[in-house]
């Protein structure tokens, strides 16, 4: 009997791990109130004008910050400058998990955006999606601080990306980007 009320006992404090377990896994990450959790100071959706980051071997300066909205949907485009004066975009979109794009301008670029396929520079872009949305802009951007942008976005492959944006009433700005693994970016401290 004995052997019984022990198998018993050992049985119940089993199952009570068990749905203890259960109940941590659910229980959500974020905070309580359904809100998503910010960024550590210093992420890339937190860079503002004056930082630098490191993509790859190259520093760049961030320049402007330009924030866009659609919908429910959110994400962050930073203009860059590297030591040669160039300008690119580093974009990024928060989600699941968060997505980085290296963008260079393509300004000699004839295509236009709309067909279900685009061929540049060799390779072939296939349609992604298309929209619109509300920005703020911060820093040297040439745009008005508030408006709305036009997109239509391109992929191939992986990692390349081809871009089309225009600003208010503007014409597209092309630009074609490397899709980018977090290991790729570095953020300098900010210099003193």
């Amino acid at each position: 009997m004995d052997a019984l009320v022990t198998c018993l006992v050992a049985a119940v404090a089993v199952l009570a791990v068990v749905v203890v377990v259960g109940r941590a896994r659910r229980r959500p990450t974020g905070p309580p109130d359904g809100q998503p959790t910010e960024p550590p100071r210093g992420g890339p959706l937190r860079l503002t004008p004056g930082d630098r980051v490191r993509i790859r071997e190259r520093e760049y300066a961030v320049s402007a910050t330009i924030r866009l909205v659609e919908g429910d949907w959110s994400w962050v485009q930073h203009l860059l400058d590297d030591d040669a004066g160039t300008r690119h975009r580093l974009s990024v979109e928060d989600g699941p998990e968060v997505e980085l794009v290296f963008w260079t301008a393509e300004p000699g670029a004839t295509v236009t955006p709309g067909a279900p396929t685009i061929e540049l520079g060799g390779r072939r872009y296939t349609w992604a999606e298309t929209g619109q949305a509300r920005y703020t802009a911060t820093g040297e951007t040439e745009l008005p601080s508030t408006g709305t942008m036009r997109y239509h976005d391109y992929q191939s492959g992986g990692a390349a990306r081809l871009s089309f944006e225009a600003y208010g009433e503007e014409g597209w700005r092309v630009a074609r980007g490397d899709l980018l693994d977090p290991a790729d970016l570095t953020i300098r401290p900010p210099q003193a």
